[in-house]
């Protein structure tokens, strides 16, 4: 046969054979392109395990409706009523829109499409392009990205001027209520299997100020009556005892008491000490934000502590002891930031 694409045809072809990953549609595709590069229809039909019949119907349903007309798959019962080209704005449509639940996203195909789905019919295709039910991450509604990149230069420049016995600490507190946290787990079907967590009435918090040291991966948690001032100064105080060496560089947000006259008289009469505060707006940029995560995980979610000191005293133990989870810390306690999206 000879050429009978245009120039333009025959490279929108090959991008979209490209792009495809349904395998019959890409054979439609592929026939085009190889009886355009001169293949015979045997041996297309040969290589493609297809009837010549089948090429021909190919050519002429190209030639009359385009390539909607080619890729349109005509399925019967319960599979896909959209063609390739519709599931695609689809997929796009779901991108950039957050629809909350399957029958939202029937609806949207009926007004749209005009083609009626159930909800598992939904669900499944749903599943077909590629997407999951999950929440989407918050971020501060405020944060700058701008001043987050500005950030991680200057931070990224302190890290390479490090001498040997300087160390980078990310302070801040976190308050853990004594009371259960449920979290999602893997759970068998049915309301009888249902699991069930006690929880209590209290609602006593613990007070954490802590500081992890970045290279060691090595916490120094406090437990304080309350977060303040003379809290902070605590805290620094613990880690010059631990830090006898080398400059200190304390990386922290704005909190008011981190910007106390009290605070700044201290670090002026260490001088070893360097305070780094973040961009506001920025937990992102606390690594120690992901210690007080992984504490959850392994302390407070789906666990039932019966007095206030149980619970006080665990969470110490925990942060007394995380030697014993050096691996998992190793690869979750590193640098590498994620910036808010804009």
């Amino acid at each position: 046969m000879p050429k009978f694409l245009t120039y333009e045809e025959f490279v929108s072809l090959k991008q979209l054979h490209r792009s495809l990953k349904n395998k019959k549609a890409a054979d439609r595709v592929k026939v085009l392109i190889m009886l355009h590069l001169g293949f015979t229809p045997t041996q297309i039909s040969q290589a493609l395990m297809l009837d010549e019949t089948t090429l021909s119907r190919y050519v002429k349903t190209f030639k009359e409706k385009g390539v909607e007309g080619l890729l349109e798959v005509k399925y019967t019962g319960g599979k896909t009523r959209l063609t390739l080209c519709q599931e695609q704005e689809l997929k796009v449509y779901l991108k950039e829109n957050i629809t909350r639940t399957a029958k939202e996203v029937v609806d949207y195909i009926f007004l749209t499409y005009k083609v009626n789905y159930s909800i598992i019919g939904t669900t499944k295709l749903l599943h077909r392009l590629g997407f999951t039910w999950k929440k989407p991450k918050i971020v501060p509604g405020k944060a700058n990205k701008e001043k987050q990149e500005e950030f991680l230069k200057t931070y990224n420049s302190l890290k390479e001027s490090l001498n040997i016995n300087d160390q980078i600490y990310f302070l801040d507190s976190t308050h853990p209520e004594h009371n259960t946290k449920p979290s999602y787990g893997w759970i068998l079907k049915g309301k009888a299997n249902d699991k069930f967590v006690k929880t209590n009435t209290g609602r006593e918090r613990l007070n954490l100020n802590g500081a992890l040291n970045f290279q060691g991966k090595v916490a120094l948690v406090l437990d304080e009556e309350t977060i303040n001032k003379k809290a902070t100064i605590h805290l620094l105080e613990t880690i010059k005892e631990k830090q006898k060496k080398g400059k200190v560089y304390l990386v922290l947000d704005n909190a008011s008491h981190h910007h106390a006259k009290e605070v700044k008289r201290w670090v002026l009469h260490h001088p070893r000490f360097k305070l780094v505060f973040l961009p506001v707006y920025s937990p992102n940029l606390n690594l120690i934000e992901r210690l007080w995560r992984f504490f959850h995980n392994k302390v407070t979610y789906n666990h039932y502590f019966e007095t206030f000191k149980e619970f006080r005293d665990e969470t110490l133990k925990f942060f007394k002891n995380l030697k014993q989870y050096d691996k998992e810390l190793s690869t979750l306690l590193t640098d590498n930031f994620q910036l808010v999206p804009t």
